[in-house]
């Protein structure tokens, strides 16, 4: 469990697909063999079974396309604000992995956040470093142990510390009890996946369709953080009174945002939300 809420929390997710150009380095495949194709042929050496066609491939192989954000911060008068944040801003004309990945790397050597995932030391925090890695990128915030004020380096990829906390982690480990995120939020009263699943991802990137790929993605960001705040009221972060203020702020914000067609899936997500908070309640 963590020891401490930071005044900056980043509950956050990514999503990625297999990276036709890693793909082609590393097994030899010529520039010209379509996207798919390629693909194919790292599902192959990833070991595909008819049973199987697409096995989970190394992260170092695959490419960030999403990176969504719920972000609270607690202000210095007291007051808490809540904004959603995700990448591309464009979904027409999304920029390259490196330049998604930098500015999300910069948004964390500047606040500081505390990040919350789920499942994330197993997925998010290596694809991150892979993937900064491999697009030549600098995260010295990110990637060094904590300093001792800290103050300068937060130590995310620490296993100890509250720097990053991994909810799948804290809830059930990783045995036979596991849940999916989709299991336990929806156990809580919270939509969890709608209509996308992340195994769609890939075919909705191939053929285009970054939206729906970014609209996935800001689902179960919202998810994740929805979980955060109830584990923090298990751990007696919040009262009955604070919890409920802090799922209020959770409507509210996405009720303004939903005003903006960018972000117009999201009212039906709040309807599910409220259909399945009250059927969690009876």
């Amino acid at each position: 469990m963590f020891k401490s809420i930071f005044d900056t929390v980043w509950a956050f997710d990514l999503e990625w697909v297999p990276d036709p150009a890693s793909g082609r380095l590393v097994y030899g495949l010529p520039d010209e063999m379509p996207d798919a194709d390629v693909i194919a042929a790292m599902w192959a050496h990833g070991g595909a079974t008819p049973e199987e066609p697409r096995p989970y491939l190394k992260t170092a192989l695959c490419r960030i396309v999403s990176v969504a954000v719920v972000a609270r911060k607690r202000n210095a008068d007291g007051t808490v604000s809540l904004k959603l944040h995700s990448l591309p801003e464009d979904t027409d004309d999304p920029p390259p992995e490196g330049a998604m990945l930098a500015r999300f790397l910069d948004g964390v050597s500047k606040q500081k956040p505390q990040l919350v995932g789920f499942n994330s030391s197993s997925s998010d925090m290596p694809i991150i470093f892979q993937r900064a890695l491999v697009n030549g990128l600098s995260a010295p915030s990110f990637c060094r142990p904590a300093s001792r004020d800290g103050k300068e380096f937060m130590g995310y990829m620490s296993k100890y510390g509250d720097a990053h906390v991994d909810l799948k982690g804290i809830l059930s480990g990783w045995g036979k009890a596991v849940p999916s995120l989709h299991e336990i939020a929806q156990a809580c009263g919270i939509p969890g996946k709608m209509g996308t699943d992340g195994r769609d991802v890939v075919d909705l990137w191939l053929s285009g369709d970054t939206r729906r790929v970014v609209e996935y993605n800001e689902f179960d960001a919202l998810t994740t953080y929805l979980l955060w705040l109830k584990t923090a009221r298990l751990a007696g972060f919040f009262t009955a009174g604070e919890y409920a203020e802090e799922e209020e702020r959770v409507r509210v914000m996405i009720t303004a945002v939903s005003m903006q067609p960018r972000h117009a899936h999201l009212s039906a997500w709040l309807e599910a939300w409220e259909r399945l908070s009250a059927r969690r309640k009876r």
